[in-house]
């Protein structure tokens, strides 16, 4: 999950903007930050965490899910969030709104660890995303991030990982070089949960996994936390990359972070 974490705060300075990164380009500058990509992967593990002994209360798990959403926005309230989510996290009764942006996306990551059979995975997936993100699409586009993680953490090749992918979600008949040019600022499930994952099956290791992500352009703290999630798992982080992205987190987001890892993360 530090994987998806560092993903978003890699991206985050590239965000909105449409040029060429070069591929050496520093992955940490002043720019910097963490935005909502990470503190909802948060909130989404803080209730996995709280619900560790009733994972398979759907009932139970949503609400415990539905009020973390809301406190960590509340708490985190200048991360960047979308004006239909903002208005979510505020109501009274919140209820979901049929979206298919990659918000679904850049959150579920923690399912693919905490989830023990693909069948769970994706059923913690469902239940995180339709909380908001109820539209076909956006469920799709959670899902399909939640099973590549959980597949590249348990020992699949990118090979097996890619070909499941494109036989049960997307055809990835492209390659990051060839949308690289033309790419634009694209928020739907649809279009941005493909990019993400291409650039993490043509990656050679973590690193470039992410740098493969950003160089599209386009929402690339969403795209490089969607790519960092299942890159993270498949590769591992590095230690000196670890480091230098928790040095972005306040007290809170690292004690929780390293709770969920020892609830579900460590030796998996």
């Amino acid at each position: 999950m530090i994987g998806a974490i560092m993903g978003d705060i890699v991206g985050s300075p590239y965000e909105f903007i449409k040029y060429d990164v070069p591929y050496n380009f520093p992955l940490f500058n002043h720019g910097c930050r963490y935005t909502d990509d990470t503190v909802m992967t948060m909130a989404v593990a803080d209730a996995l965490n709280e619900c560790y002994e009733d994972i398979d209360d759907e009932l139970y798990f949503k609400q415990i899910l539905i009020n973390k959403l809301k406190w960590y926005g509340r708490h985190y309230p200048d991360a960047g969030y979308g004006g239909r989510f903002c208005r979510w996290l505020h109501a009274k009764n919140p209820h979901p709104y049929n979206r298919w942006g990659n918000g679904s996306a850049m959150r579920v990551s923690a399912c693919g660890w905490a989830g023990r059979t693909l069948d769970e995975v994706k059923a913690l997936s469902c239940a995180v995303t339709e909380v908001t993100h109820n539209h076909p699409e956006g469920i799709k586009g959670a899902e399909a991030t939640a099973v590549a993680t959980f597949w590249a953490r348990t020992g699949m090749s990118k090979d097996e990982i890619r070909d499941l992918v494109v036989r049960n979600y997307y055809l990835l008949d492209f390659t990051i070089d060839e949308i690289r040019p033309s790419y634009e600022f694209d928020v739907s499930c649809q279009g941005s949960v493909p990019q993400a994952l291409q650039a993490f099956f043509e990656s050679t290791s973590f690193e470039d996994a992410i740098r493969n992500a950003i160089s599209i352009g386009g929402d690339s703290d969403t795209i490089a936390a969607i790519t960092g999630a299942v890159a993270g798992a498949y590769y591992g982080v590095p230690d000196d990359i670890r480091e230098k992205a928790e040095t972005f987190l306040d007290v809170y987001l690292l004690q929780r972070l390293y709770y969920f890892e020892r609830m579900f993360a460590l030796g998996s």
